[in-house]
């Protein structure tokens, strides 16, 4: 393995590990702790996704980088649409989100959007690209 590889590896999985923490877990839990309102709910969240979603973007661009010097082309597929996932976020999912969230901290009673339903998706499809792409790396 090189250094590449074990580098893709360990991004891989890192990005796989924030992504079901923060989506699968923090993010639904939060609501449920005394006290946090639907308004704290959603600062905190506007946060940490802001933060994790830098994070992704590093973390793709490290793997793009890897994965073009080892020439893996299965595990390039699936990293490939790990990050077309997280561009589909980014650009036309979270506006929708960012515009709901804002209507709510401004105290309007904005009214649910799609737009978190397709955000779970791609968030879906993120994790099972980066675990296909990090198997594909670990049984190279």
């Amino acid at each position: 393995m090189t250094t590449a590889d074990a580098i893709a590896v360990a991004v891989t999985f890192l990005w796989l590990g924030m992504v079901l923490a923060i989506s699968f877990i923090e993010a639904p839990i939060k609501f449920t702790a005394p006290g946090v309102t639907l308004r704290i709910g959603l600062g905190i969240g506007r946060t940490v996704f802001r933060v994790l979603n830098s994070v992704e973007a590093v973390a793709a661009i490290v793997l793009i980088g890897c994965l073009v010097s080892s020439h893996h082309r299965p595990q390039s597929f699936a990293t490939g649409v790990a990050i077309i996932a997280l561009v589909a976020q980014l650009i036309f999912v979270s506006p929708g989100l960012k515009k709901r969230s804002d209507a709510v901290l401004a105290g309007e009673d904005a009214p649910r959007s799609n737009a978190h339903h397709a955000y779970i998706a791609l968030e879906v499809v993120k994790v099972v690209a980066l675990i296909v792409a990090g198997v594909g790396l670990l049984t190279r």
